[in-house]
């Protein structure tokens, strides 16, 4: 290739991408990320553990609680990227994002950060009460943070994600009143810092010798420490549940089966099969790779049966 061309090349790749059809409000759309707001379905997990799911009360409650988070993330997504608009720009992916791209102008989408992130918390104050709103400020002082500066800091970078996730699990909890267990908090917590450091590996993995294609905090990881990271999170995830699988409670044996125990059997396959793709260093997103697998998939729809049976004492 002549200097000429690698010039060309160099050009186009740094020119900011053109804006999307679709007009403002589709950009906002995209910019909030609808494909991440699978993971605010987390918010059940709590009530679902303590078998208090399906009543028209918990379930409204938790459709407005998730409408809430995901207000929240939104907020953050919109922040973080009129904040990285010029260096998104430069991305050869990331400069397709619609602030990047010029679709949304940048102080459009910090207007409307900043009021979700507002009104999300102040509605949780008025309609789930203190502790809801609570939290919800918490996670997006923290995940503010984290796009300012925390995301730059070896592990805290991790925590602070491994919160995110914990943070959607325990909201649930507190919308309803449900006490949280401490298996429950063990075995959630440590699962997601086995998808969030699984997920770390994989980029480190594929990304190895491609500087500036991917974030920079990767490079002072090693992968050795990574699959150290996810590997301790996944045996503690596996004790904390089968802890609490084990914990009797005060429950009667009435069910034919004791489900309890046996989803001991389906979480540990889950977590096995996961760990093949974290091995291979190909566990990206978590929802893409539970999706994309389908003996993964069957092993999901199998513990959740199990557990409904638990939980309904069949």
């Amino acid at each position: 290739m002549t200097e000429t061309a690698v010039l060309r090349q160099r050009t186009h790749q740094e020119r900011p991408a053109p804006p999307r059809k679709g007009g403002l409000l589709a950009g906002l759309l995209r910019t909030a990320r609808p494909k991440q707001w699978v993971k605010n379905v987390l918010v059940v997990a709590a009530p679902a553990a303590a078998g208090e799911l399906f009543s028209r009360h918990a379930l409204s409650r938790l459709a407005l609680v998730f409408v809430l988070f995901t207000a929240c993330a939104a907020a953050v997504y919109l922040v973080n990227d009129a904040r990285d608009a010029d260096a998104d720009r430069a991305h050869p992916v990331k400069r397709h994002r619609p602030v990047a791209a010029g679709q949304v102008p940048v102080p459009v989408a910090y207007a409307v950060g900043g009021c979700l992130g507002i009104l999300a918390p102040t509605a949780a104050a008025w309609l789930c009460g203190p502790a809801v709103a609570a939290l919800l400020t918490a996670y997006l002082a923290m995940q503010l943070a984290y796009c300012i500066s925390l995301k730059h800091v070896l592990v805290v970078d991790l925590a602070v994600v491994t919160t995110g996730f914990l943070m959607r699990a325990m909201i649930g909890g507190l919308a309803l009143g449900i006490p949280l267990s401490r298996w429950f908090l063990i075995t959630t917590g440590f699962g997601a810092l086995f998808m969030v450091s699984a997920k770390r590996y994989s980029e480190a993995v594929q990304m190895a010798g491609k500087a500036g294609t991917t974030r920079a905090l990767l490079t002072e990881y090693t992968t050795g420490y990574l699959r150290f990271v996810w590997q301790l999170a996944a045996g503690v995830a596996v004790l904390g549940y089968c802890l609490w699988a084990m914990e009797e409670g005060g429950v009667p044996h009435t069910s034919v089966l004791p489900w309890r125990q046996l989803s001991m059997v389906a979480f540990i396959l889950a977590i096995l099969r996961y760990a093949v793709f974290a091995d291979r260093g190909t566990a990206g997103e978590p929802e893409d790779v539970v999706l994309r697998d389908r003996a993964l998939a069957l092993i999901g729809v199998a513990w959740v049966a199990m557990y409904g049976l638990a939980v309904a004492n069949w």
